[in-house]
């Protein structure tokens, strides 16, 4: 872990990353998409829910297959799924805390939206410690696990990949990242998708904790 002291660029996933996948946020996130299904297509709930997972597991996000398949403007479906209260979430201040110890480059690379990361992040405690976040517009809406956002978001950052790390939730996004150079970090996630692939060697370090590791790393900074 001594290696991760020279790390110059800490890329972190947004969700079920800087908050705990227990807290259900992204739950609330699901619900929508059904909801949003459901109207579009008139159909009911169960059937929403089977046509949402189908086009995440064909193409990496529900938005993706809509996109392919339906037609649909990529930019209602993100402002209506990304408006869901989370105002019950605790902050988090010893994440807080060890995240303006870490002095270098930190930014978010997530398949949600900028508005997405503010409301996240600000309801967390922790908005305006990034230098810049990534989004799924960002990357023409081509989602992890496909290479070219990786590819853009070291363009958009000038991010050295040898010098930096990604944090993620879902094991099979680290792999284009361990590709490119990074170093690669899965948080530890019960639900089968994220969890598939995380005995793979493209991922170099497992936590089960964001705030604790962090604060291990700059603890070692400092000895």
């Amino acid at each position: 872990m001594k290696d991760l002291t020279e790390i110059k660029y800490w890329i972190f996933d947004l969700d079920n990353t800087l908050y705990s996948g227990q807290t259900k946020v992204f739950s609330e996130v699901d619900k929508k998409m059904s909801s949003f299904i459901s109207k579009k297509f008139d159909v009911d709930l169960i059937k929403a829910k089977e046509i949402q997972k189908k086009y995440f597991y064909e193409y990496g996000t529900t938005l993706s297959g809509l996109m392919n398949h339906d037609n649909i403007d990529p930019h209602e479906f993100l402002e209506f799924v990304h408006d869901i209260d989370i105002s019950w979430l605790p902050k988090d201040q010893i994440l807080r805390e060890e995240l303006i110890k870490i002095k270098e480059k930190k930014i978010i690379f997530t398949n949600g939206s900028h508005a997405h990361v503010e409301n996240i992040t600000k309801q967390l405690g922790i908005d305006g410690l990034f230098d810049g976040a990534f989004d799924i517009t960002d990357a023409d809406f081509v989602p992890k696990p496909h290479l070219d956002p990786y590819e853009k978001l070291i363009k958009k950052f000038n991010i050295i990949p040898d010098e930096s790390i990604l944090i993620e939730d879902i094991a099979h996004n680290l792999e284009q990242a361990k590709n490119l150079g990074m170093k690669t970090c899965w948080l530890e996630n019960d639900e089968p998708f994220a969890k598939k692939d995380a005995d793979k060697p493209y991922i170099d370090y497992k936590i089960n904790n964001l705030p604790s590791f962090l604060q291990k790393i700059n603890i070692l900074k400092n000895n």
